[in-house]
């Protein structure tokens, strides 16, 4: 499972997850933690990541894992050689979704994560379902790369009120925790709407109703996240992100 710290309930579900299938196959089940400076555009972002390494540790003993890789930037990306240029799945660059709002970040995740297949020569890597673009991208990339790796999504953890877990949730204060739940609501809500455009469009006036400042609210191919037009007919996800005071939140869920 490779993380960036600051450990919360999803991504122990996801170490729980790892160590289950461990167990079943009688191998390791490593939880990497590296804050990676190549997916951050703002580096103010990457400064005020906070990093919280002993309670993670302890939460990673907890749940059960074996081993817990924590590398140095120099492992990761040393200095005689060049990090991995890979080029990038349609998923990371073509949709307009995370793509859009945060050029270059796809490409900071994948050369991250084939690094660490590289240290580390897993043959399971559990990713979370809340970044689905993320999900989807490291499952292309391992596919044209014909890594020996194969990539599991587990479902997004949720507060008791429906918001996804996240690390910047402890940014939110009082009023902008409400304003959050905005982008959850805009997802089951549009549930059952008539039509793909219809959709996108409640969604993004829920948001605003709710405060947040929309970035996108799309309905998209839940495996290539082409845009489908129209009635619809096939497997769909709905992905809404947008920012709530200076926090960025992202949210989707599956969409019929």
């Amino acid at each position: 499972m490779p993380t960036m710290g600051a450990l919360h309930a999803g991504h122990l579900a996801l170490v729980k997850r790892g160590v289950q299938a461990a167990r079943t196959a009688e191998t390791a089940c490593v939880v990497s933690i590296f804050v990676n400076p190549t997916q951050f555009n703002d580096p103010k972002d990457l400064t005020a990541y906070p990093r919280t390494l002993d309670a993670d540790l302890a939460a990673c003993e907890a749940c059960g894992a074996t081993d817990v890789f924590v590398p140095e930037i120099d492992v990761v990306y040393p200095m005689e050689r060049e990090p991995l240029a890979p080029e990038l799945p349609a998923v990371a660059t073509e949709p307009g979704l995370e793509d859009a709002f945060r050029p270059d970040h796809f490409l900071g995740v994948c050369q991250v994560v084939w690094r660490l297949f590289e240290l580390t020569r897993p043959a399971l890597g559990v990713f979370g379902e809340k970044d689905w673009q993320q999900l989807r991208t490291v499952s292309a990339m391992s596919e044209a790369m014909q890594l020996p790796v194969k990539i599991l999504g587990v479902p997004t953890v949720r507060e008791s009120d429906g918001l996804a877990m996240s690390s910047r949730n402890q940014h939110l204060g009082e009023a902008d925790r409400k304003s959050a739940l905005g982008l959850y609501r805009a997802l089951l809500e549009s549930q059952g709407v008539v039509s793909i455009e219809a959709g996108e469009a409640h969604m993004r006036k829920l948001m605003t109703d709710a405060g947040v400042e929309v970035e996108y609210a799309a309905i998209r191919d839940a495996e290539t996240l082409s845009k489908r037009p129209g009635e619809c007919d096939g497997a769909f996800r709905a992905l809404v992100a947008g920012r709530v005071g200076p926090t960025r939140l992202l949210d989707n869920m599956v969409w019929s």
